[in-house]
């Protein structure tokens, strides 16, 4: 994992996507549970919406999926894309993806994974143009 620090400290932000790909790589589903907010938003390939905490631990059992941070591109205090390696069980080679993570509370409420980093940080850029117009 990447580290950024800040006076010493790494910042909430990476601190609370650390925790959750931590949390999702190990198939920890209390730690990924308490990983998220309540309800997270999540994006993929079968769908968005959101979903509790308990759904998504539900989600990484069921996926077995490891996401490898690759990149790490910040767009606001609570906004940043990740570019990832992700393998699941039947994979033969990791395939690269980016997420738009979105924290508060020092928890994750939005994983919304795109095929590559350019549809991720385009993503973002409109979330967050959005946010600051509200």
């Amino acid at each position: 994992m990447r580290f950024a620090y800040i006076f010493g400290m790494e910042s909430t932000l990476e601190a609370a996507i650390n925790e959750w790909h931590t949390s999702v790589n190990d198939g920890d589903l209390v730690r990924s549970a308490s990983a998220v907010g309540d309800p997270i938003v999540v994006m993929g390939p079968k769908g968005a919406g959101p979903i509790t905490p308990a759904q998504f631990a539900d989600w990484v059992k069921r996926s077995g999926i490891t996401l490898t941070p690759r990149s790490w591109h910040p767009v606001s205090e609570r906004l940043m894309v990740v570019e990832q390696d992700a393998t699941w069980p039947a994979s033969a080679e990791p395939t690269r993806v980016a997420t738009v993570f979105r924290v508060a509370g020092g928890k994750v409420t939005a994983a919304l994974r795109l095929p590559d980093l350019t549809s991720a940080l385009e993503l973002a850029y409109v979330y967050g143009e959005m946010a600051a117009t509200e």
